[in-house]
């Protein structure tokens, strides 16, 4: 054998020695890798952690909290947006009303919080600076769980607050949207007089969606007509109280009030005091009326006051989607129709 030949067979040996080694070596590192140590940060959660009586979904689009100010203890809360609004509906709305009506005071609801949360770029609660919202009717009335179930029958107790977490749970993170913004003013209120207010009659302001619209069959409802009366002295002494010498004196009340105009709804929009013109609403204010669409009757020894209709009359009426809901209209056309040209959209 040549020398060149004892070369050439020596370098193809050691050629495929090394591949085997290094196929080997591939192999061995692909079947025994070792699992690196995990960190904590690394370590993804399941879908569900599992806690005593409780699931944490945590695929949730936001854990939004909330800052309320309740004012029996004089001091701040922060819990879960949709803890808070269970705790709106079981105190702004009857818990016996249709499921529907329900769903839509939770997306009213959740609409009004939200835009007032300052942390969602809102604007707070105008009486209490360190909150977001009060637990009052100045902002929206709310009450915690245990507080309200104490007003509730025992044996109604239970369903009350399942149908309360079924309506928030069914429209979870829903708000009104017009024109593709949430909304600012989901005004709602108890009773209508078979009819809305259009927003600018009332607050002043322009809202395209808060017009007035039909609400019919609200005449069974609690307050849908009430009425008060006064002494002649009394209501004169009260009408002076804020505007001084506006009735020269009891005698004069009949020829001294005089209701001028009225708002499409029925609302009284101006009245009459002697020499003073107000407002339906600062009349309303000033004698505690349940309504500006009231009447006004001058009995022999009394004036009587008779109200139709329970509220300031914008927006939604809760009786009125009450009604709705019994005729079969769901949530999200309850909501259309009291916030007119509006849709109901996942808040982002």
């Amino acid at each position: 054998m040549r020398k060149n030949d004892i070369f050439f067979y020596l370098s193809r040996f050691f050629i495929v020695i090394l591949i085997s080694i290094t196929f080997i070596t591939i192999i061995s590192f692909v079947i025994l890798k070792p699992k690196p140590i995990a960190k904590e940060n690394d370590i993804k959660p399941n879908k569900f952690d599992m806690k005593p009586n409780n699931v944490i979904f945590n695929n949730d689009k936001k854990n939004i909290k909330i800052k309320i100010y309740i004012s029996a203890k004089k001091m701040v809360e922060e819990m879960d947006l949709e803890e808070y609004i269970k705790g709106v509906i079981s105190a702004e709305m009857p818990a016996e009303f249709h499921i529907e009506a329900l769903k839509a005071q939770a997306v009213a609801a959740r609409t009004y919080a939200i835009a007032h949360m300052e942390s969602e770029g809102g604007q707070r609660c105008s009486n209490v600076s360190e909150a977001d919202l009060c637990n009052t009717t100045h902002c929206q009335v709310f009450m915690h769980k245990d507080e309200r179930m104490k007003e509730w029958p025992e044996s109604k107790r239970a369903e009350y607050w399942n149908k309360i977490e079924e309506a928030v749970k069914d429209t979870k993170y829903e708000v009104i949207t017009y024109n593709g913004k949430m909304i600012k003013e989901p005004y709602y209120f108890a009773v209508s007089s078979g009819k809305t207010e259009n927003v600018q009659e009332v607050f002043s302001e322009s809202v395209p969606y808060l017009k007035s619209v039909e609400s019919p069959g609200e005449e069974n409802a609690q307050k849908y007509k009430t009425s008060v009366s006064y002494s002649y002295s009394s209501l004169t002494n009260i009408i002076n109280s804020y505007y001084a010498k506006s009735i020269s004196s009891p005698s004069a009340l009949k020829s001294s009030i005089k209701i001028k105009s009225r708002t499409e709804a029925g609302g009284v929009k101006e009245i009459q005091l002697g020499k003073t013109t107000i407002s339906g609403t600062k009349f309303r204010s000033m004698l505690g009326l349940n309504s500006t669409n009231f009447s006004i009757t001058f009995n022999k020894n009394s004036v009587e006051i008779v109200c139709k209709g329970y509220g300031h009359g914008v927006g939604m009426s809760q009786w009125g989607a009450n009604a709705m809901a019994k005729n079969n209209k769901n949530y999200k056309e309850i909501l259309g129709h009291y916030y007119q040209e509006t849709k109901v959209e996942k808040y982002n």
